[in-house]
């Protein structure tokens, strides 16, 4: 199928593209990378009558260090934040997902920004934005306001983004020495969207977990946490017996959703296997160090 007509126009600041959202409200759609948005287009699932093209706004390509955050800007490509020694260095966790967002070509022009802002349910970086207890920042004609993660993800493909304002940006807390990173996801074939994945953030005092984060994705209706069970790994070493309890909880907790692919059952039980595997390799990783 062919994309319904619109008109284009590329903006060079934050303002332009604010006052013509403000001007054309629903009828107006954001580009950024493009990977999603075309092909909702092309499958005329999005019909707008102007398209707002971003890429020129180049204070949005950004990805440093302000103090105690890693700033990462909502036109940063996939493989920017991949290649990034700042990204690798202070948030280590984007660097193991960006490998498994679908190919090369795609992770060439698909932005950090428009991933978050389509929330896809089976996308990685908003799971990986949840585990690290991110937080969204957009701006509108009332200007800046900051979201977290866990209150930006609203329902499927819903985000808590005002039609009249713009994702500019995430930010997420710096790792330290203290900090284990993990992600991992199951799919068909490499590339295909995940059947079930998982982020881990957990930070340590020696062997002991003194806080898991896990953002699973693929599984509902938005990228989940799971609270009960990760109140359940505070404060204990992950051996193999806390693992099994988790896990249990795990299972009621999670609440998935089939696709054409899987059913309910079968996600959640990947994502469980998923979830063992990590948090082995956190505890193993951990007790060598403090071996």
């Amino acid at each position: 199928m062919k994309s319904p007509r619109f008109d284009y126009t590329r903006v060079r600041t934050v303002e332009e593209a604010l006052a013509l959202l403000a001007q054309h409200g629903d009828d107006a759609r954001v580009l950024a990378g493009g990977q999603t948005l075309l092909a909702t287009l092309n499958m005329r699932l999005s019909e707008p009558a102007l398209l707002i093209d971003i890429t020129g706004i180049e204070v949005l390509r950004a990805i440093e260090r302000r103090a105690d955050r890693l700033w990462i800007g909502a036109l940063a490509t996939h493989s920017d934040i991949e290649a990034s020694a700042l990204v690798a260095e202070l948030a280590p966790l984007l660097c193991a997902a960006a490998p498994h967002i679908a190919h090369r070509a795609i992770r060439n022009a698909g932005t950090w920004g428009g991933s978050l802002a389509y929330a896809d349910p089976a996308a990685e970086w908003p799971a990986c934005l949840l585990a690290l207890d991110g937080v969204v920042t957009v701006q509108g004609p009332r200007g800046q306001r900051r979201i977290p993660a866990d209150q930006f993800f609203v329902d499927l493909y819903t985000t808590a983004l005002a039609p009249d304002e713009l994702l500019i940006g995430a930010d997420v807390p710096v790792a330290t020495t203290a900090d284990w990173f993990g992600f991992d996801e199951l799919a068909r074939r490499r590339g295909d969207y995940a059947a079930a994945g998982v982020a881990v953030a957990a930070r340590f005092q020696g062997t002991v977990a003194q806080q898991v984060r896990l953002g699973f994705l693929a599984v509902g209706a938005t990228p989940l946490r799971a609270p009960r069970t990760e109140a359940l790994l505070a404060g204990r070493a992950l051996t193999s017996s806390t693992i099994e309890i988790a896990l249990a909880s795990l299972k009621a907790e999670l609440d998935t959703m089939p696709d054409l692919h899987h059913e309910g059952a079968t996600k959640q039980h990947l994502a469980t296997v998923l979830a063992r595997r990590l948090l082995a390799a956190a505890h193993a990783s951990r007790s060598a160090l403090a071996a």
